[in-house]
């Protein structure tokens, strides 16, 4: 994002760039859906451009972490510490890092996904970006915790979406579970070195919801001050 639009959407609010910077993470880690769509069919040449898509994303979400950074207003008057929304969008920008971990692992390795787990896994990896999704939908509250002074009803609604998201972080924990179990019956057929990176990418792909559920914990914070 070109400075001098950074500091329009800051005029608007100084919180504004944070609600964005979470939309992008958020596309970032939904694009991993169809990624892995075309990975369970070999087509490399389309996972390779979802590769590029996902990591250009986490490149924009970069540099409006950096421009957060250099141009939060400092002493702001508001009911919230400048140090939290710096520290919320650092953790943010982790979902996005490791969308690109993961898209990028698979890609350099063209790594098989079994056809007997492929739907555990796509299950799986949905809810965890169902929990990207959540914390998106907190996140742009913001604007409206704000407005409210983060008192009233906007706190409340705002605390429903956070229970949710623990309920969807404690869902992939669950699922986590299962789709090792599925891989482990099936995993004297593959190739060692293969089922060692997977067991990698199906930790990955959990760190999206466990990031998720750390953003969320870091806005609870905010709301607890």
């Amino acid at each position: 994002m070109p400075t001098n639009a950074f500091l329009g959407v800051f005029a608007k609010s100084p919180i504004k760039p944070v609600e964005e910077h979470i939309k992008i993470v958020h596309e970032a880690s939904k694009s991993l859906v169809p990624f892995f769509n075309h990975v369970f069919k070999g087509e490399w040449t389309e996972a390779e451009a979802l590769r590029v898509q996902i990591r250009n994303l986490e490149r924009e979400a970069d540099v409006l972490k950096r421009e957060v950074r250099l141009q939060l207003p400092r002493g702001l008057f508001m009911p919230v510490e400048r140090t939290d929304l710096l520290e919320l969008i650092t953790h943010q920008d982790k979902i996005a890092n490791k969308a690109k971990d993961i898209a990028g692992r698979v890609v350099g390795r063209e790594m098989e996904i079994p056809e007997s787990i492929q739907v555990y896994f796509l299950t799986y990896l949905q809810r965890c970006v169902d929990a990207t999704k959540q914390a998106s939908k907190a996140i742009n509250e913001l604007d409206e915790l704000l407005e409210t002074g983060f008192r009233g009803r906007e706190v409340t609604l705002v605390e429903k979406m956070l229970v949710e998201l623990d309920a969807i972080e404690q869902d992939t924990d669950d699922m986590q579970i299962i789709i090792r179990r599925e891989l482990r019956a099936v995993e004297s057929e593959l190739n060692p070195i293969d089922v060692m990176f997977l067991y990698k990418i199906i930790e990955w792909v959990g760190e999206l919801a466990d990031i998720a559920e750390r953003v969320g914990s870091r806005l609870e914070v905010m709301l607890a001050r």
